[in-house]
């Protein structure tokens, strides 16, 4: 552990194991994980760095792989279309091991000054002020490289011996910087995205890679019913129906990726849950992400016949 560690530990273990369990997840894994929990604690100057996800990942196949790779000391790549839940999963699996969590944005402008760090000024001295890489690297965490086949090769090439078996950070003019035992990194990538590129063998060798699936309206309907407890099982269905129609119309070209948004249809609830009808939420947090107007029209039109006009709160939501 490093230093930060030696200091006072909070309890970060909020995430419920059981949750694993009820999902299906091998009990060798799941016991995997909570060993890991007690071995590594968390300094208390980071426990508010340890997420706490408000949307849980559901899929214990999709688990068992991507948690049996920290386990075994790999990082991973989490490889998939929009809306397969790349993000909540790295979030989940952050959580559930109990880690810091570091999130870099891997844009085009990214280099290696910005995700190691860099020379600074301060108290009449030049010193090195880490990165989120290098902060991550040494204190255990578990860093979210997310998009990581937009980033240039110069930032791609920092990362080769932080994330093989010499798990170090080689800054020039200073130390080496050792990987804790505990820090993992798990890398998110959309294949054919605007800006992306295909990822160098290099990099994509010192990761195991998971193909994200699509959820399919049983999974939606549940993350659904988990995140809002009171949607009732026929709206959540409802719901869930209509997010697989507007996927089919994108895989047909008849509407753009945009509009197929799964954490827009989870915000468009939130708007229900308060009180806006569903028609409206649905246009604001769906439809209008869409900003050709003929688009828009079509992803209305597409609301329109699957939700009836007289969907009110009262027919979505449970009484309190």
């Amino acid at each position: 552990m490093s230093d930060a560690a030696d200091g006072a530990h909070a309890d970060v273990t909020t995430f419920d194991l059981g949750f694993l369990r009820a999902q299906g997840v091998a009990p060798e894994i799941v016991d995997g994980i909570a060993r890991f929990r007690d071995r590594h604690p968390v300094p208390a100057a980071l426990a508010g760095r340890v997420p706490r996800p408000t949307a849980r990942y559901l899929g214990a196949g999709v688990w068992e792989q991507a948690a049996a790779a920290l386990l075994s000391g790999r990082n991973v790549l989490l490889e998939g279309p929009k809306a397969t839940g790349k993000n909540v999963l790295a979030q989940n699996l952050a959580a559930a091991f109990g880690r810091p969590e570091w999130d870099v944005s891997l844009h085009v402008d990214a280099d290696a000054a910005s995700l190691i760090g860099a020379d600074t000024y301060a108290d009449g001295r030049v010193r090195f002020r880490p990165g989120p890489i290098a902060c991550c690297a040494a204190q255990g965490g578990l860093g979210v490289l997310d998009e990581v086949n937009m980033a240039r090769s110069e930032a791609l090439a920092v990362l080769h011996a932080t994330l093989d078996d010499r798990r170090i950070i080689d800054v020039p003019g200073y130390d080496l910087i050792r990987l804790d035992d505990a820090t993992r990194f798990v890398a998110t990538m959309n294949v054919g995205y605007e800006g992306t590129r295909e990822l160098n063998e290099a990099l994509a060798s010192r990761f195991v890679v998971i193909a994200m699936p699509e959820p399919d309206v049983d999974q939606i309907v549940r993350l659904l019913r988990d995140r809002f407890p009171r949607l009732t099982g026929p709206a959540a269905r409802q719901l869930a129906t209509l997010f697989d129609e507007i996927r089919m119309k994108c895989a047909a070209g008849e509407l753009s990726d945009r509009v197929l948004d799964l954490r827009g249809l989870i915000d468009a609830v939130a708007l229900m849950e308060v009180g806006l009808d569903a028609r409206r939420a649905l246009e604001a947090c769906v439809a209008n992400k869409a900003f050709d107007a003929y688009e828009r029209g079509l992803a209305r039109d597409v609301i329109d016949a699957r939700l009836p006009r007289s969907l009110g709160r009262g027919r979505l939501f449970e009484r309190g």
